[in-house]
């Protein structure tokens, strides 16, 4: 039977603790949606058909609801620092590129994070207003505000 020397044994152990410990604490970086094109979105010019649009910068993300006059190209860049931990938002872009009557281009507009909230696309759900108040705050607020001659 061969005998190991203690100090390798040791270095060894080390290592291969230190690998497993650096696998989960790396990063990692994720990019979603419409890859912005600098190029192709100079390409779009006030007056351009809606087919131009989309041949230049392909399909939308999202369309407007109403009269679908407003495309919407979205792209979004999250970082989770720790294997087992959520994400965090990095980056967001938004182009929107609005059109008139006649499905021609009126105006582009360029959106970054810092010009609104990150809404959760994938449970299409809304924070609801009183959700951070606890039952019993809401019923005193109820007992509170009772007026039986209003």
């Amino acid at each position: 039977m061969r005998r190991y020397h203690p100090l390798l044994v040791r270095l060894a152990t080390a290592t291969l603790l230190a690998s497993s410990v650096a696998a989960c604490t790396m990063g990692e970086d994720f990019h979603r949606g419409y890859l912005v094109d600098e190029r192709a979105i100079s390409q779009v010019r006030k007056g351009m058909s809606a087919d131009q649009v989309l041949q230049t910068l392909g399909t939308p993300s999202t369309v407007s609801t109403v009269g679908n006059r407003n495309w919407y190209y979205i792209s979004q860049k999250s970082r989770r620092t720790l294997q087992f931990m959520g994400e965090q938002v990095v980056d967001q872009q938004v182009t929107a590129v609005y059109f008139d009557n006649n499905l021609r281009v009126e105006r582009i507009a360029l959106y970054g994070l810092q010009d609104g909230r990150v809404f959760d696309f994938i449970s299409r759900t809304t924070p609801a207003g009183g959700e951070e108040s606890s039952f019993l705050g809401q019923i005193f607020r109820g007992v509170n505000s009772f007026n039986p001659f209003g």
